[in-house]
């Protein structure tokens, strides 16, 4: 369990000051300069040193991200935060905004200068107004302390500017929010090339989570081995998990990457509700993610590769619980309905599939489609799997073979069960 001085975000529930004194007595923006006197390389060698992996989803080494950054380029750099928080079930970017913002704006002070950028963009959910009204009161404080802004007292000329989105999930795919960014059509960008040689207008950029950027300034104030200490080999340091669905006190928590997942629920959520023997399934890592049963989560701990090797993922680390009341099938189909909604409707698999495999589950949920159809939606979501320009695919993909996996049993009972329904009222 993690030990309170190892917190990075002392203020995640607001309630303490979240104003730029309030920050201050907490730690935040001491040293800064002296970071920034070291110079770029080395604040990138702190980052790669602690072994930190993105925070939004695909765990990519953040350190070795930044370093993709070219180093002279007539164009300008920029770093463009993602504050697009809408995976179903994630909530903590928006804890950190509202509760901790000044540990965003110095860490993305930090983040610009490592990459030799002098400008950097927030994008903001649309649904988070008040999220992003606190943040830009946070940025306000900063440049009239002269924290940030031209001729600071860092020595680094740095502007932060907010951005509103408009409320679609797909703007939360690093290219599609650019274009947004941009004025147009939110939808992903052909890679290559990589927003770190064209990006924003054209020029490098690299996207990053609120979270892997507001723990930097601490990873430099504390040092790389503290970090790299937390956690396990290869997921070091210290995760937000938002804990949701069947617990008895849902909860966003700060807690070592690692940590067993029945510690972490009985710890900070008050444990399944109904008790550890009612759990069905648990849901890891956001809805984009499989879901795990029951049997699998006993010895389950929270981490990019214990999630890999159970064919699941960390995420965002949302974890949404069920226990034995939950209709697992109709569950899965309102996440199916999710992602045919939100698919920006750009790569044909992901237009036609979603649509696709969303009806083919209500009709599960009737129980009144063949059997036989079971495998055919598993080769669907095979087929719109790794064939689309972003990710959306697969997130609507994944957690239906999560529950072919799982639950195939429940689905042909339920067949079963409703043609003998069906029998009977004919006899």
């Amino acid at each position: 369990m993690l030990a309170d001085e190892d917190r990075i975000f002392k203020n995640l529930y607001g309630f303490q000051d979240w104003g730029l004194q309030g920050a201050r007595a907490r730690g935040a923006w001491d040293q800064t300069k002296s970071f920034i006197d070291n110079g770029h390389d080395w604040v990138i060698d702190q980052v790669k040193a602690s072994g930190l992996r993105g925070r939004g989803g695909a765990g990519f080494p953040t350190g070795l991200k930044w370093s993709f950054m070219p180093k002279n380029d007539s164009r300008p750099s920029y770093l463009v935060i993602n504050a697009d928080e809408s995976e179903p079930g994630s909530c903590k970017d928006r804890e950190i905004c509202r509760h901790d913002p000044h540990l965003l704006v110095e860490g993305a002070l930090i983040a610009s200068f490592a990459m030799r950028a002098h400008t950097c963009y927030v994008y903001f959910r649309g649904e988070y107004i008040r999220e992003r009204e606190r943040f830009q009161a946070a940025v306000d404080q900063a440049y009239e302390a002269r924290l940030i802004g031209k001729n600071n007292i860092h020595g680094w000329d740095f502007d932060l500017h907010v951005h509103h989105g408009a409320g679609a999930y797909i703007c939360g795919e690093e290219t599609a929010l650019l274009e947004s960014l941009e004025g147009k059509k939110g939808q992903p960008r052909l890679k290559p090339p990589f927003p770190a040689g064209c990006g924003l207008y054209g020029a490098p950029t690299t996207v990053n989570n609120v979270e892997s950027i507001a723990v930097v300034p601490d990873i430099l104030r504390r040092g790389s081995t503290w970090f790299s200490s937390l956690g396990k080999p290869n997921n070091t340091g210290t995760k937000l998990f938002q804990i949701s669905g069947h617990v008895e006190k849902p909860c966003v928590v700060e807690e070592e990457m690692g940590i067993p997942l029945r510690e972490l629920l009985e710890k900070h959520a008050g444990g399944v509700r109904g008790g550890w023997t009612n759990l069905k399934a648990v849901i890891p890592g956001g809805s984009s993610v499989p879901c795990i049963p029951a049997s699998a989560c006993d010895d389950l701990t929270m981490d990019f590769d214990a999630l890999s090797a159970q064919k699941s993922g960390l995420g965002t680390a949302a974890v949404i619980v069920m226990d034995k009341s939950t209709d697992i099938i109709k569950a899965i189909a309102r996440i199916s309905y999710f992602y045919k909604h939100e698919s920006c409707g750009q790569c044909t698999p992901c237009r036609e599939g979603t649509g696709w495999m969303w009806r083919v589950m209500e009709r599960l949920v009737k129980g009144e489609a063949d059997k036989r159809e079971i495998d055919m939606l598993w080769d669907v979501t095979k087929q719109v799997e790794g064939h689309t320009i972003c990710a959306l695919g697969d997130a609507a993909a994944w957690p239906i073979q999560g529950l072919i996996r799982h639950y195939r049993h429940e689905i042909e009972a339920r067949i079963d069960a409703n043609r003998g329904a069906s029998r009977k009222a004919a006899e």
